[in-house]
């Protein structure tokens, strides 16, 4: 018995991989990823740390190279692996990347997306009864501007970028098409994931390598707020949605279930960079106003209850780069 992650070599995939198979959940978790990255690697403070990612359970996963947006990749996969559950998160990793235009981030979420499920629709006419479950990763960019505090899976959703408005069309695709093959899903909207190994540039990220480096802290926005959620959250989120029967064919929310602003998270770092220094500037207006998002129908329909605080989170996470970051030695 085994289980598919697309982009598995990524932050999110690779946590999900490791609960997998240290919970005894799986036998075998198959990684594709075409291993690219979404950052400049000539920036100083960029470290690969995707080695750090499988090397407790390196007997345990398959890595399998190339491009889910590539059908005869993602068929050849499927009907070699036949797994029991697919995790759906090869697509763009973050909101703000240089250059996105909407043609790379279609690539991920839309094209990517048919292909999965249509092959699965192929394989069963060759004795491929399909995954118990396929897991879309989606995110609250989803949803755009927050009209309300603590939003459900039914607040409107209307992105105002790029990024959300092609996980917003794989939700779309995944619904339908599994509808239609008869394949049970389950769509994740996660929020401002951040730990260990993250390598991609997000706004945790940054903060704290301009600590560590006694870097000014630029915060865009005194008010602005994040459901800032550990990785390790989210990966339980991920996996216990695909194991309850009633996560099927359902939306939901796997955040902390509560907003901080950017300007607490930086208290939170100033416990390990007494002397970290910040200026708050103007909101970036290129980000939807977000906060709080409900997490109620998560907990009621699979149980999910996050585990980490803010605090928590913060403390594994700078103590991991301090350790592995070169600059910090």
């Amino acid at each position: 018995m085994n289980a598919l992650i697309t982009g598995g070599a990524g932050l999110i995939g690779s946590y999900i991989a490791n609960y997998l198979v240290k919970n005894k959940i799986v036998d075998k978790v198959v990684l594709i990823d075409h291993f690219g990255r979404y950052t400049d690697s000539l920036n100083d403070v960029f470290v690969d740390y995707r080695k750090y990612r499988f090397k407790d359970i390196t007997e345990n996963i398959i890595i399998e190279r190339g491009d889910a947006s590539n059908y005869s990749i993602i068929h050849a996969v499927l009907d070699a692996h036949r797994p029991k559950y697919i995790f759906h998160l090869a697509a763009l990793p973050l909101a703000k990347i240089p250059n996105l235009n909407p043609v790379e981030a279609e690539e991920g979420s839309i094209g990517s997306t048919i292909n999965i499920l249509d092959s699965i629709s192929q394989l069963a006419k060759h004795g491929y009864s399909g995954p118990d479950r396929f897991v879309y990763a989606s995110s609250s960019m989803v949803y755009g501007d927050f009209l309300s505090e603590g939003p459900s899976e039914d607040h409107p959703t209307n992105p105002k970028e790029i990024y959300g408005t092609m996980k917003l069309a794989g939700e779309v695709i995944t619904k339908g098409l599994g509808g239609f093959y008869g394949i049970p899903y389950t769509i994740i909207r996660p929020s401002a994931v951040y730990g260990p190994t993250d390598m991609n540039r997000r706004v945790t990220q940054i903060f704290i390598e301009k600590a560590m480096l006694n870097q000014k802290i630029n915060v865009a926005g005194r008010d602005e707020k994040l459901d800032f959620t550990y990785v390790k959250d989210i990966a339980r989120g991920f996996v216990m949605a695909a194991l309850s029967p009633n996560g099927k064919n359902q939306v939901l929310n796997i955040t902390n279930g509560k907003a901080h602003t950017l300007l607490e998270y930086v208290e939170c770092l100033k416990k390990y960079f007494p002397g970290l220094t910040y200026e708050i500037t103007e909101r970036d207006a290129f980000r939807p106003k977000r906060g709080t998002l409900s997490i109620q129908k998560a907990k009621n329909l699979i149980g999910y209850e996050p585990e980490f605080t803010l605090d928590m989170g913060v403390e594994e996470y700078v103590n991991f780069i301090l350790q592995h970051h070169p600059l910090a030695k």
